[in-house]
């Protein structure tokens, strides 16, 4: 085994946080609009059959899936290394966190190999702080973000949690939460392993992950696209984007995540039909539309009315740029989500004046 390469222990995203909190202090709170990654791309969702069945192999059975994976990623790409000039050049979305730890951890993938797992995992955390951290810009309370942090942590597998840099990690994220009991607006201090602190300092100094560029991501699309339809055509049925089909295969873009369909949208290099551009758009404004639900629904059970604005304030920072200009959300929409969390905040501090209180003011609102 080697040294782990992970996003929250010493690698360059670690060294690079390392020197800027040296010249920086990250205590003083960190700008949020450099450039975000896409929390859709980031998200491998597994049903609870998947989530046993992970659990119940071992790391070699693990080790040898991620082999075979990589494998069949780089002959799908034409590639043999992952990387070029050190950034991550291939698609590794469709691996679970099981199988970047493995890839990041053994010595039987190459140095680039584990290079390219390990920005995939910076990438994915940086992609669970993104929003969580423009929340915290405009509110000031740390806690959300924290709380972020440890749930990401939390998700990762056993092996991941036996390793040190884990361990030091997740102490430090423990440590912050302490911290903010008492004040929930002050930065908390909680060493150089904070994951938090060390996305903070990157986000100021500009080295956050950047996402692939969208015409390799729509090149990707563009090779599953025609693999589908291929494999329609060898089952005898023509492919179709109808999904209420009874002689064609249905191709479900709703399978997609956000930045692909996004790809596929703008079509930036022309690799793609109408007819597949205004099946992404569906499907892409559907996850957008389902995720506003969520939003709402969410705030819904909240005792805090600021509670939408803060959620909306967090799913646009979660999103590409590609995502949010195919998905139609413009920065005026934006603009109005911190707009009515100051004034709803304002509403509130003044109705708690006058001796009512954040729940007395809620139903006054009907909720």
């Amino acid at each position: 085994m080697v040294a782990v390469s992970t996003a929250y222990s010493a690698n360059t995203y670690y060294n690079v946080a390392a020197s800027q909190t040296a010249n920086a202090k990250t205590g003083s709170t960190a700008s949020a609009t450099a450039t975000t990654t896409d929390a859709a791309a980031t998200s491998v969702t597994l049903s609870d059959a998947a989530k046993a069945a992970l659990a119940a192999k071992d790391f070699a059975t693990v080790l040898a899936e991620a082999r075979a994976k990589l494998n069949t990623l780089l002959t799908e790409a034409g590639r043999t290394n992952p990387l070029e000039k050190d950034k991550l050049a291939l698609d590794l979305s469709s691996s679970d966190p099981h199988e970047l730890y493995a890839m990041a951890s053994d010595d039987s993938f190459t140095s680039d190999e584990q290079k390219a797992a390990g920005l995939e995992m910076q990438r994915r955390l940086e992609a669970a702080l993104a929003g969580p951290a423009a929340v915290a810009k405009v509110t000031g309370n740390y806690q959300g973000l924290y709380k972020a942090a440890a749930e990401y942590l939390d998700s990762s597998g056993a092996e991941e949690k036996a390793a040190p840099d884990w361990i030091a990690a997740r102490a430090a994220v423990t440590e912050g939460l302490k911290q903010l009991q008492a004040d929930p607006k002050k930065l908390p201090d909680a060493g150089e392993d904070d994951p938090v602190a060390i996305y903070l300092a990157l986000v100021k100094a500009g080295e956050t992950a950047t996402p692939r560029p969208i015409t390799d991501v729509a090149g990707t699309a563009r090779n599953t696209l025609d693999t589908l339809y291929a494999d329609a055509t060898k089952a005898g049925k023509a492919p179709t984007f109808n999904k209420n089909t009874s002689v064609g295969t249905y191709i479900d873009l709703s399978k997609f995540d956000s930045r692909t369909l996004s790809s596929i949208v703008l079509d930036t290099s022309g690799k793609f039909t109408p007819e597949e551009t205004r099946a992404a758009d569906r499907a892409l404004r559907a996850k957008s539309r389902a995720a506003l639900v969520a939003g709402f629904q969410n705030a819904a059970k909240s005792s805090d009315p600021t509670a939408f604005s803060q959620n909306i304030i967090s799913i646009y920072s979660s999103m590409s740029p590609e995502e949010r200009q195919a998905a139609g959300w413009s920065e005026d929409f934006y603009k109005a989500a911190p707009g009515s969390y100051q004034s709803t905040s304002q509403l509130v501090k003044m109705f708690a004046d006058a001796g009512g209180s954040s729940t007395s003011f809620m139903s006054l609102l009907g909720q």
